[in-house]
């Protein structure tokens, strides 16, 4: 496996970082030397997360209680981070959670709200902010489901939002045209690390893995934008393989 790429200085926004896939992003770039902000909900939020990460949560975390979930709240979390850190290098944006239960033709307009329109907008907004934002030679991350591109049955507003949130990295990878990169990590099941494999499974990916891949595309500015499928041990390894060798 590649080393461990040296962050020191990089400023990187970690929304949704107190997630299971945001913690290991999180321990990842704090590993790397980085100066990470990760907004939560709420003060005991952030004092618990702290206290999973535990020696990792270094000086370099910056744990900030902000609602991003909207254009406006958005807008504030970057120049927040902005004023804090002196500008933004890198956004890891692992938003997002299950919803299931109900077929399309099952669903009412509190689902529809908050497992599509909500979720999404928080995307949009978050990139929104953000993007315009980036140290030219940064890099925006979105992290994705693999039920973006396979119907889960029982789960379609999961696959639709997330459908929207791959395109949405599509697009803006294009408008972007080389100035910026913007990439897609797109994910099958994820365990925390050093848990069981569980229903995952032995190939399923770790989320310090993730976070790994994630550091990998910071560290290797010349990795243009693109899609990252991480369904797999084997997909992991040969994208950090890549990476490393590009860094």
């Amino acid at each position: 496996m590649p080393s461990q790429p040296n962050l020191s200085g990089h400023r990187v926004l970690v929304p949704g970082g107190t997630g299971t896939v945001g913690e290991g992003v999180v321990r990842q770039y704090l590993a790397a030397g980085a100066e990470v902000v990760v907004p939560t909900r709420s003060p005991e939020r952030a004092a618990q997360f702290r206290g999973l990460l535990g020696p990792a949560a270094t000086s370099h975390l910056h744990l900030v209680v902000h609602d991003y979930t909207t254009f406006e709240g958005a807008e504030d979390l970057a120049a927040q981070t902005e004023q804090r850190l002196g500008g933004i290098d890198d956004v890891v944006a692992p938003i997002g959670g299950f919803w299931g239960g109900r077929r399309l033709w099952e669903i009412d307009e509190a689902d529809w709200q908050g497992a599509f329109v909500e979720l999404a907008t928080t995307h949009l907004a978050v990139l929104r902010a953000c993007l315009p934002r980036l140290n030219p030679d940064g890099a925006y991350l979105v992290v994705v489901g693999g039920s973006a591109f396979t119907p889960v049955p029982g789960s379609g507003l999961v696959s639709m939002e997330q459908a929207a949130v791959a395109m949405m990295q599509q697009v803006a990878a294009a408008e972007a045209a080389g100035q910026q990169r913007v990439f897609s990590l797109v994910l099958g099941p994820v365990r925390p690390q050093g848990t069981p494999a569980g229903d995952v499974g032995p190939d399923g990916v770790t989320a310090d893995q993730v976070g790994a891949i994630a550091v990998a595309v910071s560290a290797a500015t010349a990795v243009a934008s693109q899609q990252l499928q991480l369904l797999s041990q084997a997909d992991a390894g040969q994208a950090l393989a890549r990476l490393g060798a590009a860094a």
